[in-house]
């Protein structure tokens, strides 16, 4: 197919760009010296890194490090590729993210309990499916009416995180006692759980309505039932 030659072209040529930026990397600088003198400092020397250890970002090695993120929070490895840290209060940030991460983790059981369990004098209804009838019944609007006022309640919080009276997304909710008595040197290890479980699931609910917004199958029934992406007949699946 034509596309597909021109895909393949403009891939080689990407390909060639990179491995030569690559080499410019790597490349000793020409300098002044004559290139006598030059031949004599390349035959004795080898050459010097372009990239100096610490000055770029662990998670991201092609970046530079982001100068407010310093390894402080749990999970903090300098990844910022849009440069928020630089405009917003990191510890704002971490609040965010705290946030949409713990609801993220709560959507995403529940759209898998969804599938499997229906409760007494429900239609069993796919989860987006019932997001929109929820919106034409006005439920959701009893759903936004109490959460604006747990934001409310969430605003004073963030507002006493600037001050530095509390940490990000700290409101000492621990029913099982898990930061306390001698699980207190755990806390540290839990947290650090909690915002990578956070962000896995917010990828993954991501991921969850996108494809049932493209093959109109929930989770576990294309596991056991496998549909390619529409305009893509030659992807398969074989166990």
């Amino acid at each position: 197919r034509a596309w597909e030659k021109q895909l393949s072209a403009m891939l080689r040529s990407l390909l060639c760009v990179t491995l030569a930026a690559s080499a410019a990397a790597f490349a000793p600088g020409a300098g002044v010296l004559p290139s006598a003198a030059r031949s004599r400092t390349a035959a004795v020397s080898a050459p010097r890194m372009a990239v100096f250890p610490g000055s770029f970002s662990e998670s991201v090695p092609f970046l530079k490090q982001p100068a407010n993120l310093d390894g402080s929070l749990p999970g903090d490895v300098g990844f910022d590729p849009l440069g928020f840290s630089e405009v917003f209060d990191v510890r704002v940030l971490r609040e965010a993210e705290l946030k949409h991460g713990r609801i993220a983790m709560l959507a995403t059981l529940g759209y898998l309990v969804q599938e499997v369990y229906t409760f007494p004098f429900f239609d069993k209804v796919a989860p987006i499916d019932a997001h929109d009838i929820l919106v034409k019944s006005g439920g959701m609007s009893q759903i936004l009416l109490w959460t604006s006022f747990a934001e409310i309640f969430g605003g004073i919080a963030l507002f006493q995180t600037i001050q530095g009276k509390r940490a990000p997304g700290d409101f000492k909710f621990d029913p099982l006692g898990l930061s306390q008595g001698t699980n207190e040197k755990n806390l540290e290890r839990y947290q650090l759980a909690e915002i990578k479980h956070s962000r896995l699931a917010m990828i993954a609910f991501s991921g969850f309505v996108h494809q049932y917004f493209i093959t109109k199958q929930l989770v576990l029934e294309q596991l056991g039932n496998f549909k390619p992406i529409p305009g893509f007949p030659e992807a398969t699946f074989s166990p």
